[in-house]
């Protein structure tokens, strides 16, 4: 689970409460677990949802929502209790204090507030420095043309991450039309995209996980649509419903973008911490890029998240040279992945991850060391870990920034 704050919300009065979900929903260090409009059954929707913070809104009855707040107490004594009313009055503060409050916001509430409040009671639950990361971090994998091998770097990459028992990682098929990440994986899979965002009002984190295909590895898969015509019930606003649930259940949220750039994939793009643009060494390939790039560059924040990842460097058929592929895109390669089909094919064919099938094979490393930048490691620890990998057999020492260092040839 990542540091998402989990809430819980009371008030009888549906326009307050509603514009303060409103406001909850528009902030990603929270998830909206339940809601309730009467302050007699909030102890039963507290025992049920098991929150990380209950909201309170005092304006409907102040004696029914203070001797709620000293139930709470000792009932759910792990749960904060955020108090809000329209009244600055300081007796009726210190009342809401004294009864377990953990902070009081006086309507109407500003966004600033709300979220300082939040972060406060993070830093109290999560401690101080693991508050500084709450949100879950997507990585957003996009092809600059078809067939550059960006599903093979998005399914493997989800596994290598996955292998670390610190992190809980889902990858999401956003190929709507023809994606196979579940071919990647051999897995069948019970439930779709479609399925999931036509029921995410209903789910929680346990019915989530259940709706997803979890991996050997670790990994839990939400794939594409099985039918077609279910393409059209996947819209933007139900995506960012879905992703706000994977970002309060995962640590991390791998996402394998279509060639179409439909307004789903923008809108998983601006969602994303992480842009990895794949693309090979080919002058149609490049030509794209620099397309992309240049509508990228339009979108606010967008263009600052992106990654240049260089795929099957080493190829003899007439590559570019990197120097030349610098110049044309205007902008720095961020990683360089070694060609290695004959370990890809035998993967994919076989359904089998490079983690497992092939865990020493210089294409593998060099996933691994993806993996580790976009992680924060630095180069030196990174070094280490390649002469490992090394002494094991490894060759590929992979591509950190301002040093590029090509595969070893036989």
């Amino acid at each position: 689970m990542s540091n998402v704050l989990r809430i819980a919300i009371v008030d009888p009065r549906d326009d307050t409460r509603e514009k303060l979900k409103a406001m909850l929903l528009s902030l990603d260090i929270v998830w909206l677990e339940a809601e309730c409009s009467r302050y007699e059954f909030f102890p039963d929707v507290i025992a049920q949802a098991n929150p990380d913070v209950g909201v309170v809104c005092l304006d409907s009855d102040s004696d029914k929502s203070l001797q709620l707040l000293e139930r709470m107490r000792g009932e759910s004594p792990d749960v904060a209790m955020l108090v809000v009313s329209s009244s600055n009055d300081g007796q009726l503060i210190l009342r809401a204090m004294r009864a377990g409050a953990k902070e009081f916001i006086t309507l109407p509430a500003s966004l600033e507030d709300l979220l300082s409040a939040l972060q406060r009671i993070a830093d109290i639950k999560f401690g101080g420095s693991e508050g500084k990361n709450r949100s879950s971090r997507i990585i957003a994998v996009a092809g600059a043309s078809g067939g550059v091998g960006c599903t093979s770097i998005a399914v493997n990459l989800g596994c290598i991450l996955a292998k670390n028992p610190s992190n809980t990682v889902a990858l999401v098929d956003l190929d709507l039309a023809i994606g196979d990440a579940d071919v990647f994986l051999d897995a069948i899979p019970d439930y779709s995209l479609v399925d999931v965002t036509q029921n995410v009002a209903r789910l929680d984190f346990q019915l989530l996980k259940r709706s997803l295909t979890k991996h050997s590895s670790g990994l839990y898969l939400l794939p594409r649509p099985v039918q077609l015509q279910d393409v059209k019930l996947i819209n933007p606003d139900s995506l960012r419903r879905v992703f706000g649930l994977l970002k309060a259940t995962f640590t991390h949220i791998v996402i394998d973008i279509s060639k179409a750039f439909t307004e789903s994939d923008l809108t998983a793009l601006e969602l994303a911490n992480d842009v990895i643009i794949v693309a090979q060494l080919n002058l149609p390939c490049l030509r794209n890029l620099v397309r992309l790039m240049m509508s990228f560059d339009e979108i606010e924040g967008l263009k600052d998240c992106v990654k240049v990842v260089i795929n099957r460097v080493g190829l003899e058929s007439g590559q570019i040279k990197l120097k030349k592929a610098r110049e044309t895109i205007g902008r720095d390669i961020y990683f360089q992945i070694p060609n290695d089909y004959r370990t890809m094919v035998e993967v994919r064919n076989n359904g089998v991850p490079l983690i497992e099938q092939a865990p020493k094979a210089p294409i593998t490393v060099a996933m691994q060391q993806l993996s580790d930048m976009l992680l924060g490691k630095t180069s030196a620890e990174a070094d280490a870990e390649s002469e490992a990998a090394s002494s094991s057999g490894s060759s590929w020492r992979g591509f950190w920034p301002g040093k590029a260092v090509k595969p070893k040839t036989k």
